[in-house]
């Protein structure tokens, strides 16, 4: 069975979640094709080629697909799905937007949050917040998966597979067309990624305790920072921070989880961290359930001193 991956990128760069859904590809068994689609994107093409497991890069180049909207890039990858027995993309907020609509006008069903392959017809995906694992098989002649990037190593570059450009007049725009983007620049690492991620939740009180209290500490361990659903609803961090089931999934060597109580919602996101940290005033807050170790106290008064200490 060869599968088709969709790269996710910026049309300079790869993104790693690329790389975590081509583990999940070649697990499934055959060649693995990438295709990167944007305009100038001939370096995320070069990128994907120097991935180790990858047969075939597709690079699609056209105006309609610069900004990855759902609509052309969905309709060019069902002009290119026949050949192919699985269809994959990272569950990230691009594979997320793209994949129903390539499920949908395939007329199969869709394998959502893939967290292990089975079988090239049978996977493993959480559900009920990550509380129960679902074995799912799939009869479907195409397989269109969405694969959780957390769950996958990244695969290892040292790969020199040919490149070919595939024509994108496929990709028909339709109804949608691009008409801004606020990108979040971030200095510290991305949060999927980072090997350590410092969070905060409705405890800091304001945006501005949230900067002031986590910050410092990130910045000693050149963490990420996160934050629960609560604090991003009370606007102390943005939605990117968001880290949860309605959120980001992250699973870190180490997460620090600082004034969070640890609703369902919230283990959802990061309770596959290698080690978890919880520092919560209450003694009795679900956080310490999961966490390997717990420090019962003020953030206010700890966080400091754990700052200081490092």
């Amino acid at each position: 069975m060869t599968t088709l991956l969709i790269a996710e990128h910026d049309n300079a760069t790869l993104k790693e979640a690329t790389a975590r859904a081509l583990t999940a590809a070649t697990a499934l068994g055959g060649d693995v094709h990438v295709l990167v689609a944007g305009k100038d994107c001939a370096p995320a093409a070069a990128a994907a080629a120097g991935l180790a497991g990858v047969a075939k890069v597709l690079h699609a180049d056209g105006d309609a697909l610069a900004h990855q909207l759902a609509e052309p890039l969905a309709a060019l990858i069902v002009a290119l799905a026949g050949p192919y027995g699985a269809i994959v993309a990272a569950a990230t907020s691009g594979g997320k937007n793209v994949m129903p609509r390539v499920a949908a006008l395939l007329d199969v069903m869709q394998v959502s949050d893939v967290t292990a392959v089975v079988s090239p017809d049978t996977f493993e995906r959480p559900i009920y917040a990550g509380n129960a694992i679902e074995t799912v098989q799939s009869t479907d002649a195409t397989k269109v998966l969405t694969i959780r990037p957390a769950a996958f190593k990244p695969a290892e570059s040292g790969g020199s597979a040919p490149v070919e450009a595939v024509d994108a007049q496929a990709a028909l725009a339709g109804n949608a067309a691009f008409v801004g983007a606020e990108i979040v620049q971030l200095a510290r690492p991305e949060l999927t990624s980072a090997r350590i991620v410092v969070s905060g939740g409705r405890a800091f009180q304001s945006a501005e305790n949230f900067k002031a209290y986590l910050e410092p500490l990130a910045d000693k361990l050149g963490a990420a920072i996160g934050a629960s659903r609560a604090a991003v609803d009370a606007g102390y961090a943005p939605n990117d921070y968001q880290v949860g089931q309605t959120g980001k999934v992250v699973a870190p060597d180490l997460y620090i989880a600082c004034g969070i109580s640890g609703a369902i919602q919230h283990l959802a996101g990061m309770k596959d961290a290698k080690v978890i940290v919880a520092i919560n005033k209450d003694p009795d807050a679900p956080i310490f359930q999961v966490a390997d170790y717990g420090l019962v106290g003020d953030v206010f008064t700890l966080l400091p001193e754990l700052t200081k200490a490092l």
